[in-house]
């Protein structure tokens, strides 16, 4: 497994970013059932993960997306880490609001982009995708190029793959589902058991947990 994947997973388990409990689920805004939470912005707290971070996505950026001219954030998790990516690599930035603004411009896109402009946009997490490819639409309708999509953890969903093949968008992560169930049963974060229950559970997560 991919070294950064397996350290960035470790990094969110030391600050409790992530939490696992197959016991006791969380019930997320969608209403699925999940035995897992996910909460990136935690990062932003502890300044040796936020320059983890940081760097990695520019390191992601620079190895996958290198004729990036400019970065886009999504509201609102990626607006701190997009533009902390932004002044690394000296690039312009804006970020991208769910829903244009219902009063001043009604803006989207808060920022400055040059029509035509190569951009990649830097979200914190995946999960459907739903989100994140409305923020990609919203750019497109802008008069920007996507160029490719960075952010630090995905789920992994079979449903969120195909949305990003169907909307022709690359995707790179810091981390991934698999790598933070690895991470937490061999150091014992987790139980086997409970290493089962969550692998259960992301094969199909809308119906898990419901009696």
């Amino acid at each position: 497994m991919d070294t950064i994947k397996k350290q960035f997973a470790q990094k969110l388990m030391d600050i409790k970013a992530i939490k696992l409990q197959p016991s006791e689920p969380f019930t997320w805004a969608s209403g699925w059932k999940s035995p897992i939470y996910t909460d990136n912005r935690k990062t932003l707290g502890y300044a040796s993960v936020r320059s983890f971070v940081k760097l990695e996505l520019c390191h992601a950026i620079q190895r996958e997306f290198p004729e990036a001219e400019a970065v886009a954030g999504v509201a609102t998790g990626a607006i701190a880490q997009g533009a902390l990516v932004a002044d690394e690599l000296g690039l312009p930035y804006a970020y991208v609001r769910p829903k244009p603004k219902d009063h001043g411009m009604g803006n989207q896109v808060e920022g400055e982009l040059q029509p035509g402009a190569k951009v990649v946009v830097v979200e914190d997490l995946i999960s459907t995708g739903g989100s994140s490819l409305k923020a990609v639409e919203a750019l497109r309708q802008y008069g920007v190029e996507v160029v490719g999509m960075v952010a630090s953890f995905t789920y992994g969903f079979p449903v969120a793959e195909e949305a990003f093949r169907a909307a022709g968008v690359r995707l790179v992560t810091l981390s991934d589902y698999n790598a933070v169930l690895e991470q937490a049963a061999e150091t014992g974060y987790i139980s086997e058991a409970d290493k089962a229950v969550l692998a259960e559970w992301r094969k199909d997560p809308s119906v898990w947990g419901i009696e």
